[in-house]
């Protein structure tokens, strides 16, 4: 498939006419451009006039569209000082972010759409227009981990509901598209950065573009970094880059682009620390314990050494857990837009070879060292150091262990995906008929995809302390002196919990979506409607203790080969590869949109939407009852996909100064998932649910520029619950868990010529740790700020600062409560950064 791509792709650029027909659009933003994977960064000819195409039929003024969209240029990125996508994403008005700082493996939603699971659920993640994968909640495998910005990215747009349900599948809450530069300015620049405080970091970056020929341009781009990042594990986690490259043929009418992509990064994977909560559920005080603050200290270090898990047939699978997680993406794609007798025909393709590995360590239960040590050797049981400088030496004194006295039972995972190849195309044609004094735009088009998806989790567990960057492996004696860990090792496998087993599928999606629009625009008044219907056949195998009959979670099997069963080796759990469970089903749905927009004047509109949209369910669903174990069938197509219905309506003004954006909205919302809670013992445990939720809010975005100073702000208000559970009944009325009720960005920045300044400012109200609704984590701010000062021309120095007040943002708790002894696993916002960066210009 990859060589046929290749070779059509290469006929279509360079066979027929040399005309000059350049596909002239403009950057959002007081600006205007023809579509979405078609990016210019020419100055706009209509201040007055925004135009905006992604999750659209065609792009058209947003005064007179009835959608609710964001933009972000590039200097906008660049000063928003982010560490990560999800930082960046923040600011994004209605989209809510569970970010940690890795710079990946972040949970996103919008509008009150739950976010119970992993990823980006209810919200696609675009590259030029297509999606990044298709399913944005893969449990091993983000869309962040294969999106980078760099020097390469345009603007970054977004759309939140209304027509992205049936302009791009999987997609009910909305689309982000990531546009990339396209040579349309000659030129390019250099970028070299470094972290100044609490930021390991060494970066590079470059781009390039303009005219090979008069009609023939190219971009390239790209990164390579090195590091620790921003919470020191005594290891270079952060390594890797990547490479972008676009060459766009133009013609007379119309143009065609062929682009790659390599990437190959590897980051930290920050999972859930201990933290101490003091006072009460509803009031409570979170602070580190003594040398591990989770703002940046990590779970691995450097003292935790390869080590070895079980995984499919079965065979040894050897993860550094110190070099956290890697992603590898090998793209190339395709896109043509031609107008023909009236018609604009885009076509869009894209290939993507996918992979990833994913390395860490996540505390199952934490806990006093004496306690734990008693716990799984019995009394008198007793800790040594199985890694690090202190190798062999017996902890003597538990309680005062590295100042805190804790320790863990921890699983060390082998995790990720091993492939997971991705095609995709969307074909669309449109044209406007001049009909009644108005124009009828009519479009249709169809989208394919084939997602393979592999899946591996391979867990042993162990006991590891918190000692900052400094953490090592445990090992554990009986009182009689009986080693009962292999380095630290206690089994190969998470026993003796049985919340999860080791598991592998692999499984492919077959989806075909047909779709298409009618707009009618005549003076002030414009209405139009969509229509997608998509089907999709999925067929694979899965492996895995859930699946039932006669498999065997644990028995013996010599991980090291030495030809002895060493305690932990006789609780492996190996994934039975002659044992595969089928996934063979199909499913279908529609979606809908409806949207009136009437512009009141000029600078004044109004509108409203009504949608209806779905999500396919992916693996979320591969280890449930959902899928029978059998016959790898659903007992309804229904219980395959969870629909939203949302309606929206609003007011936009906007002169050249000023914009004002203000939104209502309404979702009702199905949701079959799982989630990570700790159960009454403080173990962590995966909990399936079914449920119904309902959001209402509203949402407020503006902007105003005045000579040097510009001012973005942005904010949501939602109100969301539980309306039903038949799982547990109990949490019916609850406010989902992690539901902030109120979310405000604030972006003020002067311009003086050769001196910039400014902050990006967020602020996110308590919401509740669990849908139990008892513990709360609390409010929190983060500050980031930048100064630019251009020496001379063509030369820019800054210096950003990320979270400079060093707010503790508490985004995930797995407990419900507070537990007796005051301990909690939490997720934090990164600390405080800071780094400095140089560019060239030429």
């Amino acid at each position: 498939m990859k060589i046929a791509l290749m070779t059509s792709i290469a006929c279509l650029v360079f066979a027929g006419p040399a005309f000059a027909g350049p596909d002239g659009s403009t950057p959002v933003g007081g600006a205007t451009h023809a579509d979405a994977g078609d990016q210019q960064t020419t100055p706009a000819t209509k201040p007055n006039k925004a135009v905006f195409s992604t999750g659209v039929a065609k792009g058209r003024d947003l005064l007179d569209s009835a959608i609710s969209t964001s933009a972000i240029g590039e200097d906008r990125i660049e000063q928003i000082g982010a560490r990560s996508l999800g930082e960046i994403l923040r600011t994004v008005p209605g989209i809510r972010v569970e970010d940690v700082g890795n710079g990946g493996y972040a949970n996103y939603t919008i509008r009150g759409l739950p976010l119970a699971g992993t990823g980006s659920k209810w919200l696609q993640f675009q590259e030029d227009g297509l999606p990044v994968l298709e399913f944005g909640d893969l449990s091993n495998l983000t869309n962040d981990m294969l999106v980078r910005p760099d020097l390469n990215l345009a603007r970054i747009e977004s759309i939140r509901g209304g027509s992205a349900s049936t302009f791009a599948s999987n997609s009910p809450g909305g689309v982000i598209n990531f546009i990339s530069k396209t040579g349309e300015e000659e030129g390019g620049s250099i970028q070299l950065s470094t972290g100044l405080v609490d930021y390991d970091i060494t970066r590079g970056d470059f781009e390039y573009g303009g005219r090979l020929s008069s009609n023939l341009r190219f971009h390239i781009g790209g990164y390579y970094r090195s590091g620790a990042g921003t919470r020191d594990p005594g290891a270079g986690s952060f390594h890797g880059g990547q490479v972008k490259l676009n060459v766009t043929r133009e013609f007379a009418n119309g143009y065609v682009r062929v682009y790659a992509k390599l990437l190959d990064d590897r980051q930290a994977y920050y999972t859930p620390g201990p933290m101490r909560v003091t006072g009460s559920d509803a009031d409570p005080t979170y602070t580190p314990i003594a040398n591990f603050d989770p703002r940046v200290n990590n779970t691995i270090s450097k003292n935790l050494p390869i080590v070895s898990g079980v995984g499919i047939d079965p065979k040894v699978i050897r993860s550094p857990l110190s070099q956290a997680w890697r992603a590898k993406s090998k793209s190339l794609g395709m896109e043509a837009k031609f107008d023909i007798a009236s018609w604009t025909f885009v076509n869009r393709t894209r290939y993507s070879d996918i992979s990833n590995a994913i390395g860490g360590s996540q505390p199952l239960i934490v806990t006093s060292a004496g306690a734990l040590a008693a716990m799984f050797g019995g009394p008198g049981a007793t800790f040594s150091y199985a890694s690090g400088p202190n190798a062999g030496q017996a902890i003597t004194n538990p309680a005062s262990l590295n100042g805190n006295g804790l320790a863990a039972f921890t699983a060390f995972n082998t995790l990720g995906s091993p492939k997971a190849n991705y095609f995709v195309n969307d074909f669309r044609g449109s044209r406007v008929w001049k009909i009644g004094g108005g124009d009828l735009t009519v479009t249709g088009g169809v989208y394919k995809s084939l997602q393979n998806f592999t899946t591996l989790l391979a867990m042993d567990t162990g006991y590891q302390d918190f000692a900052g960057p400094n953490s090592a492996l445990l090992d554990l004696r009986t009182a009689g002196g009986t080693k009962l860990t292999d380095g630290g090792i206690a089994a190969y496998s998470v026993w003796p919990l049985t919340a999860a087993g080791n598991r592998y599928a692999d499984v492919d999606y077959d989806i075909t979506a047909p779709y298409g629009s009618v707009n009618f625009h005549t003076g002030r008044l414009s209405i139009g409607g969509s229509l997608r219907y998509d089907s999709g056949k999925v067929k694979g195998q899965r492996y895995g203790i859930e699946l039932g009959g006669n498999r065997t979670r644990w028995r013996p099997f010599d991980v090291n080969g030495d030809g002895v069963i060493t305690p932990p080796e006789q609780v492996a759990d190996g994934i039975q590869g002659d044992q595969p469970g089928p996934v063979d089903y199909a499913y279908h749905f529609f979606s809908y949109s409806f949207g009136v927009n009437f512009r009141i004047s000029q600078s004044f509109a109004a509108f409203a939407r009504y949608s209806k949209g779905a999500r396919a369910l992916a693996d979320s669903i591969y280890f449930t009852p959902t899928i029978n174990a059998v016959t790898g069938k659903p007992a309804n197509s229904r219980d395959t996909y969870n629909p939203v219905r949302q309606a929206e309506a609003g007011v936009k003004y906007r002169t050249d100064a000023l914009t004002l954006n203000l939104t209502g909205f309404v979702a009702n919302t199905a949701e079959q998932n799982y989630q990570v809670n700790a159960d009454a013992n403080g173990v962590l445990t995966l909990v399936p649910f079914n449920r119904s939720y309902r959001a209402y809010g509203a949402e407020f975005e503006g902007s105003y520029q005045h000579g040097p100073f510009s001012l973005n702000v942005g904010a949501t208000y939602t109100h969301a619950e539980i309306k039903s559970d038949s799982t547990n009944a109990a949490l019916a009325g609850n406010a989902p868990r992690h539901q902030p009720k109120l979310i405000v960005q604030a972006m003020p920045v002067v311009d003086l010529g050769p001196v910039s300044f400014g902050s990006s400012v967020v602020y996110t109200a308590s919401s509740y740790a669990q849908d139990v609704n008892k513990l709360k984590m609390p409010a929190f701010t983060t500050v980031n700020a930048f100064v630019e000062y251009r020496p001379v021309d063509r030369i820019t120095l800054s210096v950003n600062g990320s979270n400079l007040f060093n707010a503790l943002g508490v985004t995930e708790v797995t407990q419900g409560s507070i537990p007796a002894d005051g301990i909690v696993s939490a997720r934090v916002m990164n600390g405080r950064t800071v780094a400095a960066a140089v560019r060239f210009n030429f």
